[in-house]
């Protein structure tokens, strides 16, 4: 039996390191994982209570079309429930979305260091990929709208990007899109929307009735806490929509998930929190690179990238060593570490094992 002869030479993605794996492998017993941008502070009470009721319903199919919660993300954002479908995180919405979209040799473009589920499943669908360099860690729109032909079917931008957590403006955005063909389908990723305090930052949901051809994701694994459940969403024209829920699997969200993000939506004094927190972190981490002598991209998500000027598979392997799980072996960046944002123990933790590790290539180097 021999599979479709385009995804032999897929890699498989790759989570970061479980904690447990970590313990077992280096007989630690205090690991810190600050690798996969989850929430340090949990989820809401509110939504681990809902979800924790819903568990007395799991013989029950879900809801299959997710109506109630449809109801309560529209509300909350402003749109029209027929803007909205959901999947097991937005890396679903993104799987659904070049299923709908993208045919063998059909063209789409990307950033050449962004969220690797864009690459992935665009080459599952045989389309071909168009790679474009970040500037400076940033999308460059403008190299990205030259690359546009009669072909291309989807852009992707990611909004702060991952790894490097850089964003693009308002004005850079809305000057982009304006001179985007109007057969382009612009998917703006924006996991890491909520944690972003930029005054130039857009809202991407607030250009969809400009923009028939814009499909905007977020999440519910970020800042709402929720990542176990696999719950994020996708926002755009009604048309775009249909499109996508014509090849959505049925009852792909489950009751738990539906449950606890319409309870989190509620409790938006825990995301203000949360925002605050983080913010906090990041300028902890930027003041002691900062002294340390480490250039790091700006942060505007929940997690930092910086350049630690060493071979970012050792300093990986290294921290781990000393309990710290973070993310490295980035192809254009390979001597930079990509660090979540902890709680302020966690972050002195992190800094302290960095610190020791520099120290120590410094003398054996």
């Amino acid at each position: 039996m021999q599979p479709k002869s385009n995804i032999v030479h897929l890699p498989v993605y790759q989570p970061g390191k479980p904690i447990e794996d970590v313990k077992r492998e280096l007989g630690l017993t205090e690991v810190i994982k600050l690798a996969s941008n989850e929430n340090p502070l949990g989820s809401s009470e509110l939504a681990r209570a809902a979800a924790i009721q819903e568990l007395g319903q799991s013989h029950i199919y879900p809801d299959g079309a997710s109506v109630e919660l449809t109801a309560v993300l529209a509300e909350h954002l402003s749109v029209q429930t027929n803007q909205i479908i959901f999947g097991t995180g937005s890396s679903e919405i993104i799987l659904m979305a070049a299923r709908a979209f993208l045919a063998p040799g059909d063209e789409t473009i990307m950033a050449d260091e962004t969220f690797s589920q864009y690459k992935h499943n665009a080459e599952v669908e045989n389309a071909r990929l168009i790679e474009v360099p970040l500037a400076n860690g940033k999308h460059d729109l403008p190299a990205m709208l030259a690359k546009v032909t009669e072909r291309t079917k989807i852009i992707w931008v990611c909004n702060p990007n991952n790894p490097t957590g850089t964003i693009v403006t308002k004005d850079e955005l809305v000057s982009f899109l304006d001179q985007v063909p109007k057969h382009v389908l612009v998917i703006l990723d924006e996991a890491y929307c909520e944690f972003v305090s930029d005054p130039d930052f857009p809202d991407g949901l607030q250009l969809l009735d400009r923009y028939r051809n814009l499909l905007v994701l977020r999440t519910f694994s970020k800042i709402y806490g929720l990542a176990s459940l696999r719950i994020g969403y996708g926002v755009g024209h009604p048309d775009v929509i249909r499109f996508i829920n014509q090849v959505r699997e049925p009852f792909n969200t489950t009751r738990m998930a539906q449950a606890a993000a319409k309870a989190a939506i509620a409790d938006q004094d825990f995301i203000d929190r949360c925002r605050k927190e983080n913010a906090e972190g990041i300028a902890f981490m930027a003041g002691r690179f900062d002294a340390l002598g480490l250039s790091y991209f700006p942060a505007h998500g929940n997690f930092i990238m910086v350049d630690v000027k060493r071979p970012s598979m050792e300093m990986f392997g290294a921290l781990l060593r000393k309990g710290i799980i973070t993310r490295a072996g980035w192809t254009y960046y390979p001597t930079h570490i990509r660090v979540s944002i902890g709680t302020k123990e966690q972050n002195e933790k992190f800094m302290t094992a960095l610190e020791q590790v520099l120290q120590e290539s410094a003398v054996h180097g």
